[in-house]
């Protein structure tokens, strides 16, 4: 079976025609925003407290309310949209994630404010999935590796930047501003998709059984995230990380898992995923160590911590376009690898962190491992999305997203148990370990063909692929 750039017929294609370079602008714009909101509202917890009279515990749903839903939904969705109409997913998704901010931003009572952060997550995970298959779409295949740097250096860049964007609306306008700022952006969204995107069949009702499929998904998931965050200093982790297999592998075993394990199959997919968990615990424990130490080690001002943890998306967002315009000339794969490796050099250069480096020395190490994730990030996106055959590239996009969430999980839990284990003296220095070996590990995942492939560029890699199943 052969990949059809231009085949209208595709399950969730947009029909061929002229680029449609708008849509790949909201499919970034869209992915920014729902990764905003992973970390934005965290710095608001404290006054959402006070204001509505709940403890700091209840509060704390505000954040886990919109993160549960994302991570837990992210499979059963992708099956659920593999075929489906993809501008009535856009405009429904889109709509529901601005319509949920708006009642989060106006909820009178902590009930409702949750309420609203549990639909939001739900809007989020289809938007998850959505968007890099909409980049993907929406351009001729010699231009994907262009188009997947987009989402796939805007998302992260909204986790990283959503404390500072929400501690400066929350200092001038108050914690309300947090939900409201996204609206402005997901009309404008709407706008775009309403007048760019065919009309298309319709959104199909979920097929018997996706009740069950994400019952077990979700449980299953959720036990493991709360296994990697407690990993570093609960012994019960591994049972609860145990825990989480049997309702995982029933559903692995029935018809909902069945699009995954194929994806996971395809030649190349193994190793990209894996590359992603490690490069997103890589990235997440670097960012958790740096911040701390800096302010309790070296007693930096959270002005001055928050402008030098800044230089690792600064050195992603301009390596980003880059690195697309890379993977279409060169190939998606040896981009992707080059990328880890720049990452993995610049983290290495962070392990012999001392007490005497200023923030300036700290930043550009950062913006090193920065730019490294910028060079990365599409060209890995491409490579999953053009090798999974057409009617699988939303469960593709699901299982690249989990990854990433699993690796976002697992880093911070690693570096606590390093720095744990080392003791005050060399705690932050062998915390950072972790990060560079799980950055390190990614380079020779991505560099290692599978078998019977070779290196194509970006644009025919889907067909190479499928060529080779």
């Amino acid at each position: 079976m052969t990949h059809r750039s231009g085949d209208s017929s595709d399950p969730g294609r947009i029909p061929a025609g002229p680029d449609r370079l708008a849509l790949v602008a909201v499919s970034g714009l869209l992915s920014f925003v729902a990764m905003l909101d992973m970390n934005i509202v965290n710095v608001a917890l404290a006054d959402i407290s006070r204001d509505l009279r709940v403890s700091a515990a209840t509060a704390q749903w505000a954040v886990l309310g919109y993160q549960l839903p994302v991570v837990t939904l992210l499979l059963p969705v992708g099956r659920w949209l593999d075929g489906a109409g993809p501008r009535s997913a856009v405009l429904v998704a889109t709509a529901g994630f601005a319509l949920c901010s708006a009642f989060a931003a106006v909820a009178p009572w902590a009930g409702l404010l949750i309420a609203a952060r549990l639909a939001q997550g739900i809007f989020a995970a289809v938007l998850f999935v959505l968007m890099p298959v909409l980049a993907i779409s929406s351009v001729r295949p010699e231009l994907r590796g262009r188009a997947m740097s987009v989402p796939a250096t805007l998302g992260p860049l909204g986790a990283v930047t959503g404390p500072a964007i929400g501690g400066l609306l929350l200092d001038e306008l108050g914690w309300r501003a947090v939900f409201l700022v996204k609206i402005p952006f997901c009309l404008l969204a709407l706008v775009v998709a309403w007048r760019a995107m065919p009309r298309d069949e319709g959104l199909r009702p979920p097929r018997a059984g996706a009740l069950r499929d994400a019952s077990l998904v979700g449980v299953g998931v959720t036990v493991l995230l709360v296994a990697l965050t407690l990993a570093a200093g609960h012994p019960s982790w591994l049972a609860l990380a145990v825990a989480a297999v049997p309702p995982l592998w029933l559903w692995l075993r029935g018809p909902g898992g069945r699009s995954v394990t194929a994806v996971l199959r395809t030649p190349r997919l193994p190793g990209a995923h894996g590359a992603v968990l490690a490069l997103a615990a890589g990235f997440a424990a670097t960012h958790y160590v740096i911040a701390l130490h800096l302010q309790r080690d070296n007693g930096v001002s959270a002005t001055a911590t928050g402008l030098t943890v800044l230089a690792f998306p600064l050195g992603m967002g301009l390596a980003g376009p880059l690195g697309g315009r890379l993977a279409d000339r060169c190939g998606a794969r040896p981009v992707a690898a080059a990328g880890a490796a720049v990452t993995s050099a610049g983290l290495l250069l962070l392990v012999p962190l001392d007490g005497g480096w200023s923030p300036a020395d700290v930043a550009w190490r950062l913006v090193l491992a920065g730019a490294g994730m910028g060079l990365n990030g599409g060209p890995t996106q491409a490579l999953v999305m053009g090798a999974a055959s057409p009617e699988r590239t939303a469960t593709a996009g699901s299982t690249v997203q989990l990854a990433r969430s699993l690796g976002f999980a697992l880093g911070p839990a690693l570096a606590t148990a390093a720095w744990g284990l080392a003791g005050a003296a060399h705690g932050a220095r062998t915390a950072l370990v972790p990060a560079a070996v799980a950055a390190c590990l990614a380079v020779p995942l991505l560099s290692l063909p599978a078998r019977g492939t070779k290196d194509v560029p970006a644009a025919t890699t889907g067909a190479a692929s499928a060529a080779s199943d």
